[in-house]
C-alpha cells in the first residue's frame, strides 16, 4: 500500500513565486521542474501522474513535495554539499606567509608563486589561493616618503593656515619649478590596418631637441598660474621670476609657499631685506604634497606634455603657454579640505599575524 501524498496548500505569495520560476527563462531547469511539481501537487494531482508527465521516478516527486511542506519555497533549493575536505590547514597558510618575509633564493629579487611552492613543498595553486585570500600581490610595489623634519607640525600648520584662512589683502602663491622638460619629436600619426580600421599612435623612436625649465606660481585664491621659461634653475633664474611677480604686485603683501631647494634659500638676506612685504613659507622636508603647484604640474603633464611631439624648445614652450592661457580663462582655486596633516607611517590595507 503506497503512502498518501503530502497535501499542498499554497499561499498567494508562494504561488506567485512558483509561477514566476516556471515562467522566466533564466530559471535553471531543475528548479523550474521542482516548482512545477508543487503547482501540480497543489491542483490535487497524484505523485504517479506527475512522475509520468515529467518522465521521472515517483520517489523524486515525493521528495520535493515533502521538502516544500516542511520548508516552503526555500526547500526546493539544493542542499549545501561539503565537497572534498581541505588538504591544507591554517598551518599551511602560516608557512607560506612566514616564507614571504624571508629573503628570496639566490638569483631572484622577489618571491613568486612557483618559488614559494618549491621552497615550502606546497602546490602552486594552493600558494596562489592563500595569496588571493589575503589580498597579497607579490608583484605590486608601493612607495612612500616620510617627512623627518623636526618642525613638521609648525611648518605644515603654517601652510594649511594660509590655505584655509589667508591674510586679508594679501597674495598667497604656491611656487616651484619643473626642470629639464624634454622637447621630444615623436614619429606619430594615423595608421590604416588591413581590415580598414585606423588608429593613431606614436613610434617608439624619437629625437631630442633640448630641454627647458619652467618656473610657475599658482594663485591660491583664483587658481590662475603665472609661468616663466628658463634654460636653467639657478638662484638667478629664481630671483628673476620672483622679481617679475613683485613688480606686478608692488603694493601687496605676498606669501610664497615653496620647497626647501637650495636656490630658494639665499645665503645672504639682502633680497629679503629689500622686499619686506614678501614672506617665504617652506614646506617640511619630503612633504612637497603640501604645495598646491604640484597638482597643477600634474595637470600640465597630463593634458599638454604626455605623448606630445615637439621639434624645438620654442615649440615646447609655446605649447605650455597655450595650456596656461586656456587654464587661466576658466581657472578655479583648488579646494583644500584637509585641516589636519601629520607625518606617520603608511597604513597597510592588508596585514597578517603569525601565531
Amino acid at each position: 500500500m503506497s503512502r498518501k501524498a503530502k497535501q499542498i496548500v499554497l499561499e498567494p505569495e508562494q504561488r506567485a513565486e512558483l509561477e514566476r520560476l516556471v515562467r522566466i527563462h533564466t530559471t535553471p531547469k531543475r528548479m523550474a521542474e521542482r516548482a512545477q511539481i508543487i503547482l501540480w501537487g497543489a491542483e490535487g494531482q497524484t505523485n504517479a501522474k506527475i512522475a509520468k508527465r515529467l518522465r521521472t521516478r515517483v520517489a523524486r516527486i515525493s521528495k520535493w513535495r515533502t521538502r516544500f511542506v516542511k520548508e516552503g519555497v526555500e526547500g526546493l533549493l539544493d542542499e549545501p554539499r561539503p565537497g572534498q575536505p581541505r588538504k591544507y590547514t591554517a598551518e599551511t597558510e602560516q608557512t607560506i606567509l612566514r616564507k614571504i618575509d624571508e629573503p628570496p633564493p639566490k638569483g631572484y629579487v622577489q618571491w613568486n608563486g612557483r618559488l614559494l611552492g618549491e621552497k615550502t613543498g606546497i602546490p602552486d595553486y594552493e600558494v596562489w589561493a592563500v595569496l588571493r585570500r589575503r589580498g597579497i600581490s607579490l608583484q605590486r610595489r608601493r612607495s612612500w616618503c616620510l617627512s623627518t623634519d623636526p618642525e613638521f607640525a609648525r611648518k605644515s600648520a603654517d601652510i594649511v593656515g594660509l590655505y584655509l584662512d589667508p591674510p586679508e589683502n594679501a597674495l598667497v602663491l604656491c611656487l616651484d619649478e619643473k626642470p629639464a622638460i624634454q622637447a621630444l619629436e615623436r614619429a606619430q600619426g594615423w595608421l590604416k590596418l588591413p581590415h580598414g580600421k585606423a588608429l593613431t599612435g606614436a613610434n617608439h623612436e624619437y629625437r631630442r631637441h633640448g630641454t627647458s625649465t619652467l618656473f610657475a606660481a599658482l594663485n591660491v585664491a583664483t587658481g590662475q598660474v603665472k609661468a616663466g621659461h628658463y634654460d636653467r634653475r639657478r638662484r638667478r633664474e629664481f630671483l628673476d621670476f620672483i622679481n617679475e611677480i613683485v613688480a606686478e604686485h608692488p603694493d601687496e603683501e605676498i606669501h610664497v609657499i615653496m620647497d626647501n631647494l637650495s636656490t630658494h634659500k639665499p645665503k645672504r638676506d639682502h633680497w629679503i631685506k629689500r622686499h619686506p612685504k614678501v614672506h617665504f613659507h617652506f614646506t617640511p622636508t619630503h612633504a612637497s604634497w603640501l604645495n598646491q603647484i604640484e597638482i597643477w604640474f600634474s595637470l600640465l603633464s597630463r593634458y599638454a606634455l604626455k605623448g606630445a611631439s615637439f621639434t624645438s624648445v620654442r615649440e615646447l614652450r609655446q605649447a605650455i603657454d597655450d595650456f596656461i592661457s586656456v587654464h587661466n580663462e576658466k581657472a578655479a582655486p583648488f579646494e583644500w579640505t584637509k585641516r589636519y596633516v601629520k607625518s606617520v607611517h603608511p597604513k597597510h590595507k592588508y596585514a597578517y599575524l603569525y601565531k
